[in-house]
């Protein structure tokens, strides 16, 4: 019987464990095997999730853009009967993530891959943008050229009102405070922005205004985990 992949969601901040469910942590102690992205982060959290766990008993293996999946291995851990956990660095797994390649090669293995519940940062802000929630895009980083970022936030913008469509971008935190400056320099004043940063964290911040008003305040969210979202009409 082939073994079964499971997508399980983490934590967006830190001291935010009531935002999963408990079935998570009754999926990870049946597990002994993992893909993550971070090892130290995920000894971390599967602690935090349980402290009975003997991590040193667990196999986590690597996931990221230097070190990416070993898919022949996880095929042929699938085909043994393993069951593979999916541990992404925040929220959900697979989703902006290189878990996506486990995923890909669980499918062509035949294998069940089965999504849990938690926390996701783009469909938080949504839901809180005030936003069109019925067609919206995640185009994930921009640019980091300023004459092609410039060119790539004029483009969400037109498309977002041809479309009636939400775009929603992000950005390396310590970028932050650049990127929503450039927004405002490129977007029509009329333009939606909100700004979505500590999701699921006491400092937890959401804001959507237009770039008009935007520009009348200051802002600072240096080194705050963030997700933008812009809509023009």
């Amino acid at each position: 019987m082939s073994g079964k992949v499971y997508l399980i969601p983490t934590v967006l901040s830190a001291d935010a464990l009531f935002s999963l469910p408990p079935y998570i942590t009754d999926t990870v102690r049946s597990l002994r095997i993992f893909y993550v992205e971070n090892e130290r982060t995920a000894r971390r959290f599967l602690k935090a999730l349980d402290k009975s766990i003997d991590i040193d008993s667990l196999q986590l293996l690597p996931m990221n853009e230097h070190e990416p999946p070993d898919l022949a291995k996880t095929k042929q851990l699938l085909k043994e009967g393993h069951s593979i956990g999916v541990i992404s660095e925040a929220g959900c797994p697979a989703v902006a993530d290189p878990g996506q390649l486990v995923v890909k090669a669980a499918h062509a293995a035949g294998a069940t891959v089965i999504p849990m519940v938690g926390p996701n940062s783009m469909l938080l802000a949504l839901m809180a943008s005030g936003m069109n929630g019925q067609n919206f895009q995640f185009v994930g980083y921009l640019p980091v050229k300023p004459a092609d970022r410039a060119k790539a936030i004029r483009e969400l913008e037109a498309a977002s009102a041809r479309k009636g469509q939400t775009q929603l971008f992000i950005e390396a935190p310590y970028r932050n405070n650049q990127l929503l400056k450039d927004v405002l320099a490129n977007c029509k004043p009329s333009t939606q922005v909100c700004v979505a940063v500590d999701l699921t964290a006491p400092t937890e911040y959401i804001r959507t205004q237009t770039v008009a008003q935007w520009g009348k305040e200051g802002f600072d969210f240096h080194k705050r985990p963030a997700i933008f979202l812009l809509f023009a009409e």
